[in-house]
């Protein structure tokens, strides 16, 4: 049994730890521990407490994964609802669909039950109208903010506790030996009204098939869609890779991809057999892992690949 996510994951790897210990699914883990993340309103880049869009909505995606039967489901521009992974997982076991979005997510989301409420924080608030004074240059409203967010992607916050912020995605090995994979995000902080990024996109941010392995991304999701991240990761691992290989083959891909705009891009990778790895083209950058044996959570590095952009 294995459980492991990006570093603003660890507030719910220990959750799904538990699931896995009483043994649950390797879905029900992924679920529950993405559930917390939705949840700690200390994360301005998840659920609850997310950056807001340009126009000031927090705006939610999300995709779950099962590896034993390639099934997925996936919802993206969501708004008003705190826990998108569970809704994410309602469209893969309720409908003949895979991605629900906007309006037509937010009303099945009501069909199934789901509570609706404001994820708009305070500290969200106030970090989303500092970053527009600085966008403001006498251009038009939304070109300046975009300008200068997309400038200075660093503008994004980081945690008090310093570990990386971001998306969290969590991927699971249950006592069956099933892999799942989940990714939740409140996506590009002032992006504009729709923006979809890799986390609802089965193949960019997400990818699980139980008999070779999972990989998810964080990052610029813009890259990982044109690239088809998590997908390479994956189809690596099929040829034979082990997952360092496969991981580090797929970051280097990005430098085909990698543009101007390009700012980070994370991957972790597990394998059907219990390895793992994970990377980042950023230095310093951790991942967190729990196992049987786990009393708490391990905070890992991640390999650096360097990506640069193509005009660098």
């Amino acid at each position: 049994m294995k459980i492991i996510g990006s570093s603003n994951a660890d507030v719910g790897l220990p959750l799904g730890m538990a699931v896995l210990r009483q043994g649950g699914s390797a879905l029900d883990a992924v679920e529950r521990a993405i559930r917390a993340v939705e949840s700690n309103p200390l994360d301005h880049t998840v659920g609850l407490g997310g950056l807001p869009n340009l126009v000031g909505v927090v705006e939610l995606d999300a995709s779950i994964m099962d590896g034993t039967t390639r099934l997925a489901g996936a919802v993206a521009g969501m708004h008003g609802f705190e826990h998108p992974i569970s809704i994410a997982r309602r469209v893969m076991q309720d409908l003949p669909h895979a991605l629900l979005v906007g309006e037509g997510a937010e009303r099945f989301a009501r069909e199934c039950g789901f509570e609706e409420r404001d994820l708009l924080t305070p500290e969200a608030q106030d970090i989303y109208e500092q970053g527009l004074r600085r966008g403001g240059d006498g251009a038009p409203y939304a070109s300046a903010v975009l300008r200068a967010v997309v400038g200075r992607l660093a503008m994004q916050p980081e945690r008090a506790s310093g570990k990386d912020a971001g998306t969290v995605n969590v991927l699971a090995l249950d006592s069956a030996g099933n892999l799942a994979v989940g990714v939740s995000t409140s996506g590009f902080a002032w992006k504009y009204p729709g923006r979809v990024g890799d986390s609802a996109v089965i193949g960019a941010g997400n990818y699980c098939d139980g008999r070779f392995g999972a990989a998810a991304c964080t990052g610029r999701g813009e890259i990982a869609i044109r690239a088809a991240t998590a997908h390479s990761v994956v189809s690596y691992l099929r040829a034979g890779d082990d997952p360092l290989a496969a991981g580090r083959r797929a970051m280097e891909e990005l430098n085909d991809f990698a543009d101007a705009y390009f700012s980070t891009m994370n991957c972790v990778v597990l394998a059907p057999d219990g390895r793992h790895a994970a990377f980042s083209s950023q230095e310093g950058a951790r991942y967190a892992l729990m196992d049987e044996t786990s009393t708490e959570v391990q905070m890992l590095p991640r390999t650096f690949v360097r990506v640069s952009p193509v005009d660098a």
